[in-house]
């Protein structure tokens, strides 16, 4: 019998398996999902996210594609979000304890969690759970019920606790509830499967130990590896500088991407595209310039989250700045400048464009050599440059020449990012 997605048991885990650490008990899982053909019921996929922040980014969506990946399989996707996890934070992979979140704080966070989740899964065909539903209505002694199903032995042998505790490191009661509330989150929704970081395997399999015992068939653990950051080396986190946010633009995205080191190219691939790994390999070992292979990964994220012509149009631009190529003059900021008396570098800098807040600090980067003019990137460096005009140029007079730069084309570049063009008014003739 078929799938509800017309795919046997085996193709299905042909598909899931990809870029999968492990499934503990593997052997259950496989049977999970052959019961989920021969019955055409599908599985419940669960995947928990506590707002701790407001930017879902790469690392994140690791789990999310999964997901999404059982979605177009037919399965059920429930999300959890831990509005009541997220005032105990996650200690998984922690070698300190989370600051404290206040509920204010956990649910203005959480309002523009789904809609950034909702770019990678479909969330009308998603359940969506919030786990303060059913924590908040607990009772002090339904938290005893709860703790009493663990040991402090089994929690001081997790392994972020047991590195905490030899390095003479806290660890706090409040963060040894984390698994067994993010476990009973599991027998509220009766989930079949969880989703999460190779770093949360403890806390997915206490979900197995409190499902059977409130007779509940236990979920499967999935883990997936986690996603090196930009920098190639250490997670992928908001506090260490080196994500990539899903809600970012298609700029950003895709130069975070060029950025990122040789190493990790086969990881991102894997985990964040669906290219199939033959290609992948054959990608990777074909002697192709490792700058051409981050051009195609980043116009594939970027597509997944802007769609194609964001993603034409963001490696074009990446292009033209390694080439120091300015973009089309239409798509220059305009500033309009009232001439009405002598006019200075400086002054222009700050007063006009808004470049930068003194005349001193606009002085600073002016002497080295950090801004350009026109169409022939003329360099001025000195800070006592004064402009003249006549009916069509702009006359730079600085370090003891003069340099015509065409009106229509008064562009000013200031250090590496900021370029605007000044549109004259008040010029004789024009």
């Amino acid at each position: 019998m078929a799938s509800l997605s017309g795919k046997s048991a085996a193709e299905q885990w042909e598909i899931l398996k990809r870029g999968v650490e492990a499934v503990v008990p593997e052997n259950e899982f496989l049977k999970k999902l052959e019961k989920s053909v021969a019955t055409g019921v599908p599985l419940r996929v669960k995947y928990g996210i506590d707002p701790t922040g407001i930017d879902v980014h790469l690392g994140h969506t690791v789990p999310l594609r999964k997901l999404r990946q059982f979605q177009e399989l037919g399965h059920t996707a429930v999300i959890i979000i831990g509005n009541y996890t997220a005032l105990v934070g996650d200690p998984s992979g922690r070698d300190e304890t989370r600051s404290a979140l206040t509920e204010e704080q956990v649910a203005n966070n959480a309002k523009d969690y789904l809609r950034q989740v909702g770019r990678i899964i479909d969330l009308e065909r998603a359940e969506v759970h919030h786990n303060g539903d059913w924590f908040g209505k607990w009772t002090f002694l339904n938290v005893l019920d709860l703790m009493r199903h663990m040991t402090l032995g089994q929690m001081s042998a997790r392994e972020d606790f047991a590195k905490r505790l030899k390095a003479e490191k806290p660890v706090y009661l409040h963060e040894c509830l984390y698994p067994l509330m993010q476990g009973w989150d599991s027998v509220e929704i009766k989930a079949d499967v969880e989703l999460g970081g190779t770093e949360q395997l403890f806390s997915l399999l206490v979900a197995r130990d409190l499902q059977n015992s409130q007779n509940i068939s236990p979920q499967v653990a999935m883990t997936m590896p986690i996603l090196v950051g930009t920098d190639g080396t250490r997670r992928m986190g908001k506090s260490l500088g080196n994500y990539i946010g899903v809600a970012e633009d298609a700029s950003t995205q895709f130069g975070k991407i060029m950025s990122i080191p040789d190493e990790p190219l086969r990881q991102y691939f894997t985990l964040l595209t669906d290219l199939p790994l033959a290609e992948v390999d054959t990608l990777l070992a074909s002697g192709v310039n490792p700058r051409d292979t981050k051009e195609k990964l980043g116009k594939m994220i970027v597509t997944q989250y802007s769609g194609a012509e964001a993603a034409d149009n963001a490696a074009e631009e990446f292009r033209r700045r390694a080439r120091k190529e300015d973009p089309p003059i239409s798509e220059i900021p305009v500033a309009t400048c009232e001439v009405t008396g002598p006019l200075t570098l400086p002054g222009l800098i700050v007063n006009t464009l808004k470049f930068d807040q003194t005349t001193s600090a606009a002085r600073r980067v002016i002497e080295q050599g950090g801004v350009t003019i026109g169409p022939e990137k003329i360099n001025v460096k000195d800070v006592k440059a004064a402009f003249t005009f006549d009916a069509t140029h702009a006359i730079i007079t600085h370090s003891g020449k003069e340099d015509r730069v065409p009106l229509e084309a008064f562009i000013v570049r200031y250090g590496p990012r900021r370029m605007a063009r000044v549109e004259f008014q008040g010029v004789a003739g024009k």
